[in-house]
């Protein structure tokens, strides 16, 4: 039993590893859909992420959670505003890529755990430890440092940080499952899509389905494939979850904006001078203190749940699960 149990939590571990690895080498794939536009490379994300999750779905026979959200108003409605917030999030980061700014949208996800924090106390009113605090004030200055390297604000960056921790808030609300929000998500933007690519092929703008300088087919088919490239990741993030303790995903979300950022500076090679380097860096050290913290106060909780008359658990225990396991 042990030793299933062992094996289990390593599985867990690769698709762990897997979902976020694959998430960090997106900015691989959204340069061979030129010479699509941004808009017109989201509206065949949202349409095809669609078709993909109800292939999943209609193999997995999972329909028997429909009829209850659909009973349930507010819920629908939450989703609805999720789906809007992450198609907000897709298309900054779409753009972003194929603008050249692959290192500030790896900021944006660095950035996020503490943006989700700072919701917290805002929307919910939880209570920061003193290192949590230290963790936010670190990361607002290097939000000013980097302003002043960039000669502006990040706002890639912020607006995919700000977007996300929205989005995650909303699903906490929702309490649906991965596959179930991805499919409400995808629905709910599916008219919208379907609308904005029939425009543009009436229009004659379309690069779907048309051959001409600089695509063919195979882009045709890669636009496709955009769907299931958006599915598989989430899959396996949702099996990894099931497998593996908050602590071990909570770490291993930083893989996807590690590899994100990597892509920038050696693959793609932007720029990036002293003062950017100095920014990055004390969203580093911001994250570091984040995660120690985390880190730390589990190690505690552990060992009360290991005492033989276990403490009653408290707000820190769980706000440090939370911490730990990311958006």
């Amino acid at each position: 039993m042990v030793e299933r149990s062992q094996q289990e939590a390593g599985r867990g571990f690769w698709l762990g590893f897997a979902a976020y690895g694959i998430w960090g080498v997106f900015p691989l794939f959204w340069p061979l859909l030129e010479p699509s536009g941004a808009t017109e490379i989201l509206a065949n994300r949202m349409t095809w992420s669609l078709v993909s999750v109800l292939l999943i779905l209609l193999v997995q026979r999972r329909w028997s959670w429909i009829r209850p959200l659909l009973a349930q108003p507010r819920r629908l409605a939450l989703s609805v505003a999720a789906a809007a917030l992450i198609s907000v999030n897709w298309g900054v980061y779409i753009w972003g890529v194929n603008s050249g700014h692959v290192v500030e949208t790896s900021l944006g996800y660095f950035i996020n755990p503490l943006v989700t924090i700072a919701f917290g106390v805002l929307a919910l009113r939880e209570r920061l430890r003193s290192a949590q605090w230290a963790a936010v004030g670190i990361g607002a200055a290097a939000v000013v440092v980097l302003t002043v390297a960039y000669g502006r604000p990040p706002w890639i960056a912020l607006t995919l940080a700000l977007t996300f921790a929205t989005y995650g808030l909303l699903k906490k609300l929702v309490a649906l499952g991965g596959l179930e929000s991805f499919a409400v998500e995808s629905a709910a933007m599916f008219p919208l899509a379907v609308s904005y690519l029939v425009y543009l092929g009436v229009q004659g703008k379309s690069t779907f389905g048309h051959t001409g300088a600089g695509y063919g087919w195979g882009h045709t088919g890669l636009l496709m494939l955009s769907g299931m490239v958006t599915a598989i990741p989430l899959l396996c993030f949702g099996a990894a979850a099931i497998r593996v303790p908050l602590t071990t995903l909570g770490l291993l979300q930083y893989l996807a904006p590690v590899f994100q950022f990597l892509l920038g500076v050696l693959v793609f090679h932007e720029s990036m001078p002293p003062a950017r380097w100095a920014g990055f860096a004390l969203v580093w050290v911001a994250l570091a203190v984040l995660t120690f913290d985390a880190l730390r106060q589990l190690r505690r909780a552990r060992e009360r749940e290991s005492l033989p008359v276990s403490a009653p658990a408290t707000a820190d225990d769980a706000q440090a699960k939370a911490t730990a396991g990311g958006s």
